[in-house]
């Protein structure tokens, strides 16, 4: 049997996620709840699109609700204190020179759960989140690509903020 993936998390993407869970369970169940009877009361549901969206609606909430539910299932927690700033991992912030386009990029390594790139956010899973792990202030790091290489440099390490 295949083992079960671990979904890595910081402290603070945790606390969101249950955050979140408890919000659509507590508040969001209850409004489309009320936005279905109120589409029933108007009679016929069969040309009622206030009660297909409501359905709709409800049924988006019940799969991020089971969404949420399974990746806490299975998450592993990377405590603030288990940081350690003298190596990249998993709940560091760094800042690297991207050699190539003359750059400073800066970016919070997280599990994959957690990855956003518009909140600088990278997943431990990417190409350039792997090629970083394990690495040290001052270390040049070469990232595998599809059409050859990208070489940085690491500038700094901190505790994600």
């Amino acid at each position: 049997m295949a083992e079960t993936k671990k979904n890595v998390l910081t402290k603070a993407g945790l606390d969101r996620l249950e955050k979140e869970l408890e919000d659509l369970k507590v508040n969001r169940r209850r409004e489309v709840a009320q936005k279905i009877k109120e589409a029933r009361e108007q009679g016929d549901l069969s040309e009622n699109a206030e009660y297909d969206a409501a359905k709709d609606e409800q049924r988006d909430i019940e799969a991020r609700i089971d969404e949420i539910e399974k990746i806490l299932k299975n998450v592993e927690v990377v405590a603030d204190e288990d940081v350690d700033i003298n190596k990249i991992s998993v709940g560091c912030h760094v800042k690297i020179y991207d050699y190539e386009f003359d750059e400073e990029l800066e970016f919070s390594i997280v599990g994959s759960t957690e990855a956003n790139s518009l909140q600088q956010k990278l997943s431990n899973e990417s190409p350039l989140g792997m090629a970083l792990l394990g690495h040290e202030v001052g270390d040049d790091v070469l990232v595998e690509l599809a059409d050859g290489e990208a070489k940085y440099k690491v500038l700094e390490i901190k505790k994600v903020l």
